[in-house]
């Protein structure tokens, strides 16, 4: 930690000791991307999306951890992917009222067909096509009192760490979402709430309402991530959490961020199958998050930097809550370790800034470094030790801007395991962009 306060602190004095300012524009939230009403108008229809390739020269194995040695010389694989493809829809209804939404296309969503089976009499089936998934990620109806005081409710983005917060793909450098943060939370987190929020002075806060998180599908790899998700047509509710996220504009170019989460997780499941234990128990599975982000846009540079550090009480119990045992149980039956955490920092610097023909046209080429550790697993005093979840990763690469909505990406990265597993280098390359239309 006292490395990474050594980084940022040397890349925020390097930015400021450039005398030539330039446009300070700090970050705004994924919520205030939807209401961005071009021109005004009441209708706003916009969106983001995301094209890459990645060669990653390490083996897909899926016991690439349990027997490391066995692969350390499996071929290199390739895919092509696109990670999200989105559309914004929101209106102005008059009179405060506002509608915002976000449909979401994974991996170009998912896609079913109808065939004849001649083996089986002739039987008509359906199969699943292709991977991927088509999501409605924001979903809401919206009161405005004034700046200060906003009342929301409906499918809303649960503003926890810097990525969900800022999830287009131009706020960050990086061909995907950074790793860590995506690796031990819901990414994008939306759930189904309501919320409250509103500027006041140099900050926004928002403070939200939402169903607490299930904890049947947490994982050793993914933490809570997948814990935030509803295979039924409802998002069970039993059990309920409280998020705040704090931003604070005071210096140009700069934001800071706070957030926090707490909420029960055990027995949030359809049939309430963990009711008895939890009870007799007194088990709760409390999730408590806390995070600080930041972003620096200004004088040429793009810092980002993230802390989050999660803890979840009962962790020896989760493992063994009825519904997990099962044969048949969609849930996996990993150890869930009792905290988790994800930490990295990015910085940028735009070399077409010395260029004044080009910065004239506003292209900007970044070129830019990026370092993240996080751990999905951490143990309690009870549970096995699982070296493989704690990953260091660093990339390189650059980013260029031939206009500013659309950002052409680069990078060199290397996941660094521990001393007996096998380090993971890759190369990716993609075209991103964020805009409206209307």
């Amino acid at each position: 930690m006292n490395n990474l306060k050594h980084v940022f602190t040397a890349c925020v004095l390097a930015g400021i000791g450039i005398s030539i300012p330039s446009t300070s524009n700090a970050q705004v939230s994924t919520s205030d991307s939807v209401m961005n009403h071009a021109n005004k108008q009441k209708l706003s229809v916009g969106g983001y999306g995301e094209v890459a390739y990645s060669r990653e020269f390490y083996s897909d194995n899926v016991y690439r951890y349990s027997k490391a040695s066995a692969y350390k010389n499996d071929p290199s694989h390739g895919k092509f992917d696109i990670p999200h493809a989105v559309i914004y829809l929101s209106y102005d209804f008059g009179k405060g009222w506002t509608m915002g939404s976000e449909i979401e296309f994974e991996h170009g969503g998912t896609g079913i067909s109808y065939e004849k089976e001649y083996e089986e009499s002739g039987e008509w089936e359906q199969e699943v096509e292709k991977g991927g998934e088509v999501e409605l990620e924001q979903f809401w109806l919206q009161k405005t009192f004034s700046r200060g005081l906003n009342i929301r409710f409906g499918h809303i983005v649960v503003p926890i760490g810097l990525t969900n917060a800022h999830h287009e793909p131009l706020n960050f450098f990086t061909v995907y979402r950074p790793e860590g943060e995506a690796t031990i939370f819901p990414c994008t987190w939306h759930q189904t709430g309501a919320s409250i929020w509103g500027r006041v002075g140099k900050f926004k806060y928002e403070l939200q309402f939402l169903a607490g998180l299930n904890a049947l599908s947490f994982s050793r790899d993914n933490w809570i991530q997948k814990g935030g998700s509803s295979a039924f047509e409802f998002e069970p509710s039993n059990k309920y959490a409280v998020a705040l996220r704090i931003d604070n504009y005071s210096i140009p170019g700069l934001r800071l961020g706070v957030s926090g989460y707490y909420g029960h997780s055990i027995d949030n499941s359809l049939g309430r199958e963990a009711s008895d234990e939890a009870s007799s128990r007194n088990l709760k599975g409390a999730v408590t998050i806390g995070t600080f982000d930041f972003t620096y846009n200004a004088h040429n540079w793009i810092v980002r930097g993230n802390f989050d550090y999660g803890h979840l009480s009962d962790a020896n119990d989760v493992r063994l809550l009825t519904g997990r045992q099962t044969k048949t149980s969609p849930f996996n039956r990993d150890y869930v370790g009792k905290a988790a955490i994800a930490t990295g920092i990015e910085a940028g610097w735009d070399v077409f800034s010395q260029i004044q023909k080009l910065r004239q046209d506003k292209q900007k080429f970044y070129v830019f470094g990026h370092y993240e550790y996080y751990n999905s697993y951490i143990p309690t005093s009870e549970e096995p030790a699982y070296p493989y979840t704690k990953k260091n990763r660093m990339a390189f690469g650059i980013n260029y801007y031939p206009i500013s909505q659309i950002a052409i990406k680069a990078e060199y990265s290397k996941r660094l395991l521990q001393s007996g597993y096998n380090n993971e280098p890759s190369f990716s390359i993609g075209i991103a962009y964020e805009g409206f239309f209307l």
